[in-house]
């Protein structure tokens, strides 16, 4: 059994593949999408977890990452649009023994579901969030997206989008998010070891995947991914180690008076020492806040577990307000209801 909260969550007696998590349904996304990568990712990472199947939950919304729920051999829910993370909460309370796994996309959870996705994460609901981030409204053909780059042109924005958009990691955190990690879609090793931490952890856990839109938004996340560009623009995360990233690891991040500072190893006197060590487990968010904020041209993408931090978490305190509720109530039964004063008869 692994402890899951107040509760547990059972352990599969027998060891699972992750073909057990495959289910029989033909995934119906476009050749290319980096959805199939996130939904390998997935069917890898919930053998290693160990649970049995019928204790995976997957809720969904509405998008093309919503499909997932049909494309896994668990438990599913596909919900209606922006309203997954309302209906994983109800399922949580409701059945604490389950684990609770929601897919949404960038539009789906920060344009009509923006409210219930800042209040699961406020609240800390122990449920795991998987945000597909392709910048863009991929199954409605192509509208700009909260995410959407400003001066983009779409079916939406002829002119180029107006509005200035999202950052998922400094959304999470200005929420009051307690685990917030970030993947792309060409690294299925890197998606399945932040899903397994995601996992571990006690609380709502944001894996944002910079996801590409073959059809819609093709190569948007390129400058990150390409392999010309990809080692001058990911820097990837390893709690307790210095920020390096680079073709040769020759540069770095230094926190220079307030602000991260791109620097090279062996210029200016600058050592390793100088460099910033990531603290995930940090209970002050300032930092996270800082790194999830990087952006091409100016810094690399930070990817990997950018904050981890433990708190109380909703259930966990729903449950024991129900448990002392049950202590220092005088009635326990319909009897005590029946017998209390106070009831009457009509006849």
């Amino acid at each position: 059994m692994i402890e899951y909260n107040n509760t547990t969550v059972e352990r599969s007696r027998i060891p699972l593949t992750k073909q057990d998590f495959v289910s029989d349904q033909m995934v119906k996304w476009c050749p290319g999408c980096g959805d199939h990568a996130i939904l390998s990712a997935v069917s890898n990472v919930f053998p290693k977890i160990g649970y049995k199947k019928e204790n995976f939950m997957f809720v969904s919304g509405i998008g093309c990452s919503s499909r997932i729920p049909y494309y896994l051999n668990t438990y599913g829910f596909h919900g209606i649009h922006g309203r997954a993370a309302a209906i994983s909460t109800g399922i949580k309370i409701t059945n604490p023994h389950l684990s609770v796994w929601m897919a949404t996309g960038d539009g789906d959870s920060m344009a009509i579901g923006g409210n219930h996705f800042i209040h699961i994460i406020r609240r800390n609901m122990d449920i795991n969030i998987i945000l597909f981030n392709n910048q863009i409204y991929g199954l409605t053909k192509g509208q700009y997206s909260p995410t959407t780059n400003m001066g983009q042109i779409t079916k939406t924005s002829p002119q180029g989008t107006i509005e200035h958009p999202f950052n998922c990691g400094e959304l999470v955190l200005g929420a009051q998010g307690t685990f917030f990690a970030r993947g792309v879609d060409t690294n299925p090793k890197m998606m399945t070891e932040i899903m397994f931490e995601a996992a571990r952890h006690d609380g709502t856990s944001i894996v944002e995947i910079l996801q590409n839109c073959i059809i819609y938004n093709d190569k948007v996340h390129a400058l990150i991914t390409a392999k010309e560009t990809k080692d001058n623009y990911q820097l990837h995360l390893k709690n307790g180690e210095p920020m390096k990233f680079g073709a040769n690891m020759e540069k770095g991040i230094r926190l220079n008076k307030r602000r991260l500072e791109v620097v090279e190893i062996g210029k200016n006197d600058i050592t390793e020492n100088d460099l910033l060590v990531h603290d995930q487990y940090a209970g002050d968010p300032g930092i996270h806040l800082m790194i999830a904020k990087m952006a091409p041209p100016v810094y690399p993408v930070a990817l990997g577990v950018i904050r981890s931090a433990m708190y109380p978490t909703y259930d966990d305190l729903v449950e024991e307000q129900i448990k002392q509720a049950k202590e220092n109530s005088k009635i326990k039964c319909v009897n005590d209801v029946m017998a209390a004063s106070g009831v009457f008869e009509i006849k």
